[in-house]
């Protein structure tokens, strides 16, 4: 019989195993909300079972879901074999909230979900369907490990689960049968990885002359990539400040979001003339800033950074379903400026320094390299963030569950070591949807930073004159938002805002 040709995991998927330890998965999670439409029984549950058969249908489509990890003997390096005991049934669960479940019920079990690590000796990801919640909805929380794949390949994978006609499909064709294939020995790993440093030199030197090969000034750019290697250092050399956001990390966690509209940050951005990540940033700064004051911290005092994930596919690689290929940028936000506009145009600054720079690109080189050489990525960026951004561009349309409307996904990026909040950003048909991933000790008041960043959208609007929708809960209830006194010195900075644009 012939043997199974297993699939070794890249470098940057097998750090996410490796960095994975007791308190701190490693996994990506979302929360969709749908409108149950015609998933809805007379009971009020929700057909449990025609999610499981539409779930089953398309298994064939995504080889990752029938994979399980093993490890080269000896290593800390893994491959990807196929489960010959794969069930569906410890994948898919079905669980309820209390009727009528609210959103805080459902943030509370998402986060449970979320701190509860994956059995790795199974294929690395779960579905809860929920039903129960609140204005004729249901829920989905999705949960794979980061070595399965990033944010982008996994909004390739939501529209492929999914469909872009509220018309189900009729269940006419026949389920491809599958057939697990043999797992390699021990033996044949261990020869894998023997052969594996020979093939990952020839590989790298195949993509660094690919490199040449494509750039139009080889020296030039190899010379702005080793000088954004160079300042990369010396984030290093000097940390970033300590904050209550950073610190030990333990295993418990806290989840939130909210939704703003997407057109009114575009026209936000269009009045700044800058881009909507900028935007993204000015309000995530303007939150970080009111939090400190809230935790009696100077924000004029810190050396705040944040890192934001860039995605560095090309071409074909963009259809992809598997696999990391991100890059990040690491950059200061500008917390002891007061006014929020002047915060935006500093961020701008920063940003188009940044994509001069080519520090995405001197990361790249990084994995490119790691391919070949023991680099240890986790530590060389321990220190040098407080916290991580991360925007992912969804689909502009909307999307179906056998006809029940997706009305919002909610990302649950993982914690990393010190770093006790991750946010993440989903577009998706008309909206921005931000999810909050914290660890619940350090930062149990999750829900004030959450309002600080509503505040901070409201307040940049306003100073760029843009008029539009307030952030709201996405099912029929209203949002329960605690609007606290301002932080210190937003009056004077609105009013500084006000007088510049001669109001």
């Amino acid at each position: 019989m012939p043997r199974y040709a297993y699939e070794r995991l890249s470098p940057q998927d097998n750090d996410f195993l490796i960095w994975e330890r007791p308190g701190l998965p490693m996994h990506t999670a979302g929360t969709q909300i749908f409108r149950a439409g015609p998933l809805a029984r007379p009971d009020g549950g929700i057909d449990f079972a025609a999610i499981r058969r539409a779930t089953e249908r398309v298994l064939h489509r995504i080889p990752r879901y029938r994979q399980k990890l093993r490890w080269i003997p000896g290593s800390r390096q893994a491959v990807w074999v196929d489960d010959a005991r794969f069930n569906l049934d410890f994948h898919l669960r079905h669980t309820a909230l209390p009727r009528p479940g609210s959103e805080a019920q459902l943030k509370r079990l998402s986060a449970r979900v979320m701190e509860q690590p994956l059995d790795l000796s199974r294929p690395l990801w779960e579905m809860w369907v929920v039903e129960g919640l609140e204005g004729g909805c249901f829920a989905t929380i999705q949960k794979l490990h980061h070595c399965m794949l990033d944010g982008a390949a996994g909004m390739v994978l939501s529209q492929l689960t999914m469909s872009r006609s509220p018309d189900p499909e009729p269940e006419t064709s026949e389920v491809p049968r599958w057939l697990p294939r043999p797992e390699p020995t021990d033996a044949e790993l261990r020869r894998h990885g023997r052969l594996h440093g020979w093939v990952a030199a020839v590989s790298t030197a195949q993509r660094l002359r690919a490199f040449v090969r494509d750039s139009p000034a080889p020296l030039a750019d190899v010379g702005s990539r080793l000088r954004a290697l160079e300042a990369m250092a010396r984030w290093k050399l000097r940390p970033a400040s300590e904050t209550p956001l950073n610190g030990p990390v333990g295993p418990h966690r806290i989840f939130d979001w909210t939704t703003i509209p997407l057109e009114t940050v575009k026209e936000m951005r269009r009045a700044a003339g800058c881009k909507l990540n900028d935007v993204l940033l000015a309000i995530v700064s303007g939150a970080v800033r009111e939090f400190m004051w809230r935790r009696g911290v100077r924000p004029e005092k810190l050396d705040f950074r944040v890192s934001m994930p860039v995605d560095v596919r090309r071409g074909s690689e963009r259809v992809r379903i598997a696999g990391n290929r991100v890059s990040s940028w690491l950059l200061r936000l500008p917390l002891s400026v007061e006014d929020p506009l002047e915060r935006l145009e500093a961020i701008h600054r920063e940003t188009q320094t940044l994509k001069a720079s080519h520090q995405a690109d001197a990361l790249e080189l990084v994995n490119v390299l790691h391919e070949w050489l023991p680099i240890d990525i986790q530590s060389l960026a321990r220190g040098t963030m407080n916290t991580i951004v991360t925007n992912v561009p969804g689909p502009s349309f909307p999307l179906y569950l056998l006809g029940a409307e997706l009305l919002a996904i909610y990302p649950q990026a993982p914690l990393l070591d010190d770093v006790g909040l991750v946010t993440g950003v989903v577009s998706y048909h008309g909206k921005l949807c931000w999810g909050f991933n914290a660890d619940a000790d350090r930062v149990p008041d999750l829900d004030a930073f959450v309002a600080g960043v509503n505040r901070a959208f409201a307040e940049l609007a306003e100073v760029l004159g843009v008029r539009g929708p307030v952030p709201a809960a996405v099912t029929d209830s209203i949002a329960d938002v605690s609007l606290d006194e301002p932080a210190p010195g937003r009056a004077a900075a609105s009013a500084g805002s006000a007088r510049r644009r001669g109001s």
